[in-house]
């Protein structure tokens, strides 16, 4: 890892292991909940590893508190401003492609926005996601081509392609040149079932 993924690591396994602590949750707990090995977790809480987009997703629903919080401090009251640069990079591609978090809402309906780059040949598979999950996003530059439970859709810069991301998806390059696309995400009643749970229990 570079030096700034570094510090990405250590600040989202400190946010994880706040989080676990205030569900007082064991290491066994989150990862139950997780679907993760409870090695992953303690390797994320030590900021030892880049975990993947699929399991911070993982982490961040059993946790209830959504993506965003596991990547950025707290939000202001009133605005919070992410300087060009400054997003969380969650995702490097073998070909120079980044996929950086730039901003996101708190829970229960929580909204992430995406600055991806793809470089040539670059690929990148998302597992599907919670149920009800949207994904809206647009070329910016070049020419993308996204899978969604199957199906293939080709877009060129301008394009623009919504689908539902509770299935599983990708987002390719299979140009000779870089493409830039922007992603939003929309996962609503992040933490619901959770507190519908303990609610029960």
């Amino acid at each position: 890892m570079d030096s700034n993924a570094e510090v990405l690591a250590r600040a989202i396994g400190a946010r994880v292991k706040q989080e676990r602590n205030a569900h007082g949750w064991t290491l066994d707990q989150l990862a139950e909940g997780a679907g993760v090995s409870r090695r992953m977790v303690v390797n994320v809480e030590q900021g030892s590893v880049n975990p993947s987009v699929g399991t911070l997703l993982r982490l961040s629903d059993a946790l209830g508190v959504g993506l965003p919080a596991l990547v950025e401090p707290p939000a202001a009251k009133t605005a919070k401003v992410t300087r060009s640069g400054d997003g969380a990079a969650l995702w490097t591609g073998e070909h120079g492609g980044r996929g950086v978090l730039v901003a996101g809402t708190e829970p229960p309906n929580v909204v992430e926005l995406w600055d991806w780059t793809l470089g040539p040949g670059d690929r990148h598979e998302s597992e599907a996601h919670a149920a009800a999950t949207r994904e809206l996003l647009q070329v910016l530059q070049g020419s993308i081509t996204v899978e969604v439970a199957g199906r293939s859709h080709a877009l060129d810069t301008g394009d623009a392609l919504a689908f539902f991301g509770d299935a599983d998806h990708s987002y390719s390059n299979p140009n000779d040149a870089p493409a830039r696309f922007t992603l939003c995400v929309y996962e609503p009643g992040v933490g619901h079932a959770h507190r519908s749970e303990a609610t029960d229990a």
